[in-house]
């Protein structure tokens, strides 16, 4: 029995979806308006459900078609991965692999995946590099690097395949000689009055923006050694990455706040592993965001250009 559903009707249910309309996705995929049509007459046939009500000026989607199009949205997406691992296997192995990784992602994590990289492909490669906010989608995007682990920026651009990581906690610290180290159930008026140490990002991709910033009084760096030896000195307090403070914690030298608000954002920080959707991963890449997606994380934490945490 010949199925009568394609993947080809679904891109089209997808781009009439995206693009707003019959004719704007006819544009889009460089097809005649009639063969759009013909698509979504015959998948709503094969389907025996209205994927857009036709009765306005405007296609909208319907109930069913709400629902219908993230299943055909996560059908396309892992179709587009399968071509893209069989291509990049016909390519052969790469000589070289280059990973771009968010500056809070956990150097005993990075450790294990160089470790089991080496092991794995001992004749690859591995060109590694630190970067904070827009600065790692911005170094995949310019194709300088294959593969990205974003983190401090929570956008994902449409250019980009994207797979959810585990996340990684975060906790708000200062030196125990801070103010704010002696509080009980810190309001958060309170953290406006003092100087939080931020990230920031020089890549221009998210110029204006802030990702938990409670305070107008900021110093801002690009890397994380020099926060965490800012924040050690009693300069001012913010967020961390549970595992980089640990030792920290344990040794009394950063104490960890205890915030009456703390909003999903400033618990743990979703990681995802990024690369073009256009250009597939080599048998080494793959590896490389499988072994990414398969690592544990340490979970939630406890109780000029853009700036974050």
């Amino acid at each position: 029995m010949i199925d009568p559903l394609s993947l080809d009707q679904l891109r089209v249910f997808v781009a009439i979806a995206d693009q707003g309309s019959f004719s704007a996705a006819a544009r889009h995929l460089r097809r005649a308006q009639s063969a759009v049509s013909n698509a979504i007459i015959n998948l709503e046939g094969a389907l025996g459900v209205a994927l857009f009500d036709r009765s306005g000026w405007k296609p909208q989607l319907t109930t069913d078609g709400h629902a219908l199009l993230i299943d055909a949205r996560a059908v396309l997406a892992r179709v587009d991965q399968f071509k893209s691992r069989a291509l990049g296997l016909t390519q052969g192995l790469e000589a070289e692999l280059s990973v771009v990784l968010d500056v809070m992602f956990p150097t005993a994590r990075l450790v294990a995946l160089v470790t089991r990289f080496r092991q794995a492909f001992p004749g690859v490669a591995l060109r590694l590099c630190i970067d904070v906010l827009g600065g790692v989608p911005q170094r995949v995007l310019a194709g300088e690097y294959d593969l990205g682990v974003q983190g401090s920026l929570p956008d994902i651009a449409p250019e980009l395949a994207s797979q959810a990581l585990a996340e990684i906690a975060l906790v708000p610290v200062a030196a125990p000689t801070h103010p704010l180290a002696s509080q009980g159930r810190i309001p958060i008026q309170a953290l406006s009055e003092h100087t939080q140490i931020v990230l920031t990002d020089h890549s221009g991709r998210t110029e204006g923006r802030t990702f938990s910033v409670f305070s107008e009084k900021r110093i801002l760096t690009a890397d994380l050694g020099s926060k965490r030896a800012m924040l050690c000195a009693g300069l001012g307090w913010g967020f961390m990455p549970r595992t980089f403070v640990e030792e920290d914690l344990g040794a009394g030298q950063l104490i960890e706040l205890n915030l009456a608000e703390r909003q999903p954002r400033s618990r743990s920080m979703p990681l995802f592993a990024i690369h073009r959707c256009d250009t597939p991963l080599g048998p080494a890449g793959q590896w490389a965001l499988d072994w990414l997606v398969s690592s544990p994380g340490d979970g939630p934490g406890k109780g000029q250009g853009a700036t974050a945490l």
